[in-house]
């Protein structure tokens, strides 16, 4: 099974970023998205950028994956 998260996009170099969630920092392929800036959340899998999310539906999903690791 694949899981795709949200993530923090805290920093971005050409077409590669660095991602945070938890404090769990993660570099990343931002190729197939266009128009992240620094701040916004990404949905990542396999260390793709795959869809650009606001940031109440991004922490809404990382409270579900939080409650469903207890």
């Amino acid at each position: 099974m694949c899981l795709a998260i949200p993530m923090r996009v805290l920093e971005i170099d050409g077409p590669n970023a660095v991602v945070e969630l938890g404090g769990v920092k993660k570099n990343i392929n931002m190729g197939l998205l266009d128009n992240v800036e620094v701040g916004e959340y990404v949905i990542v899998h396999a260390g793709f950028a795959i869809q650009k999310v606001d940031e109440k539906e991004a922490k809404e999903t990382i409270e579900i994956l939080k409650e469903m690791a207890k």
